[in-house]
């Protein structure tokens, strides 16, 4: 009976630590999950919007300046998305009346709170029109 008091007692405590450190390895990954969600998407979403910008231009049909629509597209998309403004913008017709964006830059992102550790997020990405309106 002895012995089962001593095991009794060397075990007392141990599901608050458990509880404590699961609490523990939730909070950071939903921190890290809060940090870095909003960035991938923005990004993701950057990705598409430059994907139609550079289509918009390829079918500008008429007096309208296909330039002129993909780089007003990509900057407005650029503000709607939380771009840096020290992001690396270019634009260029390519021949055939085919216009790439491109577009590269870096964000710090808060894995771990209070700054301990930030993971570097790098978007660089080139639009290219594909698809049916290149087939001639």
């Amino acid at each position: 009976m002895n012995n089962l008091q001593n095991v009794r007692n060397s075990q007392s405590g141990s599901a608050g630590v458990k509880f404590l450190m699961a609490a523990l390895v939730l909070f950071v990954v939903g921190n890290a999950a809060i940090n870095y969600i909003p960035v991938a998407y923005d990004g993701a979403s950057f990705k598409q919007e430059m994907d139609t910008a550079v289509v918009k231009g390829l079918a500008a049909a008429g007096h309208m300046k296909p330039m002129d629509i993909v780089t007003g597209s990509v900057r407005r998309a650029a503000t709607d998305y939380n771009v840096p403004a020290d992001a690396l913008v270019e634009i260029k017709a390519e021949g055939a009346g085919v216009i790439t964006a491109h577009v590269a830059y870096t964000k710090q992102v808060n894995i771990l709170p209070f700054g301990i550790y930030k993971y570097t997020y790098n978007f660089d990405y080139v639009a290219k029109p594909v698809g049916y309106l290149l087939k001639g």
